[in-house]
């Protein structure tokens, strides 16, 4: 009986790992394709036999294109500075809101959590407009404070590092107050640094948002000098099919790098937050 409850386990694991492999591979096809397209000439694009690998190595020259045509250096400076601006400014709105939701006793409090919550079931592009209508009133648009102000506030931030917030003991917050520390005190320099796996998790979610964000930069801002990286990348556009694809498919893989690089970089911390997030 027990050795054939370990063949029945030991047969589950091996059908999740395929699973996982077959998600993991549906996943990465695209990925995978954009990089072949980017080493590839224009006539062995649409070829009819298909070669994962070019038969004639043009990666080099699309690349090239792809830094040259545009400016590329600056779409990728303009997204670097706009999300490091917009994950600040969350930072300086979420980090208070989610302590006093968390730690904080006071009448409403359940209401205002309630509302974070409305929040999260607000899609984005439902609010477009009236962003619009207002940094028109203030002069704003086309600028990088109509990249930036709009995301200031993030729902999803203030209720993923609420839920974190409460994992931290109490006891923790007592001993500060007994020690003289106030409560911004607390929060920067208590519950910040021991919160570092829930703000690496947040910030990958919110720079990952608006680094490929397209949507709002397309309606805010017209200029090339402030064009965000996926602003940027619709100036390879061509008319003609497949003239430009392949410096298309190169410049899309330099605006993916980073991404890649940064969560590579947080991956542990992300994994981290995550889990200890979704358990409270």
């Amino acid at each position: 009986m027990s050795a054939h409850k370990r063949r029945r386990g030991r047969a589950g694991r091996i059908a999740r790992h395929v699973l996982l492999a077959c998600t993991a591979a549906f996943a990465l096809a695209p990925f995978v394709w954009m990089i072949s397209l980017s080493l590839k000439p224009p006539q062995e694009i649409f070829q009819a036999e298909f070669h994962l690998w070019p038969t004639q190595f043009y990666g080099f020259e699309n690349y090239r294109i792809a830094f040259t045509a545009a400016p590329m250096f600056t779409f990728l400076l303009n997204g670097l500075m706009v999300c490091a601006a917009i994950f600040t400014l969350q930072l300086l709105v979420c980090v208070p809101c989610a302590y006093a939701l968390a730690k904080l006793r006071f009448h409403g409090r359940d209401t205002l959590f309630a509302a974070v919550l409305v929040g999260l079931l607000v899609p984005p592009q439902a609010l477009a407009i009236p962003h619009f209508v207002l940094l028109y009133v203030f002069g704003l648009l086309d600028t990088y404070a109509a990249l930036i102000l709009p995301w200031a506030i993030s729902a999803f931030g203030i209720f993923l590092l609420r839920q974190f917030f409460r994992a931290i003991p109490d006891d923790v917050i007592h001993a500060a107050r007994l020690d003289g520390l106030g409560e911004f005190e607390i929060i920067w320099r208590i519950m910040v640094p021991m919160s570092a796996p829930a703000l690496a998790a947040f910030g990958i979610f919110s720079v990952v948002a608006h680094w490929n964000d397209l949507f709002w930069p397309l309606i805010a801002v017209r200029s090339a000098d402030i064009s965000t990286p996926a602003l940027g990348i619709l100036l390879f556009r061509d008319d003609e099919a497949g003239q430009f694809l392949g410096p298309l498919m190169a410049g899309a893989a330099i605006i993916v790098a980073p991404l890649l690089l940064a969560f590579l970089i947080a991956q542990r911390r992300f994994i981290d937050g995550l889990a200890v997030t979704t358990m409270k």
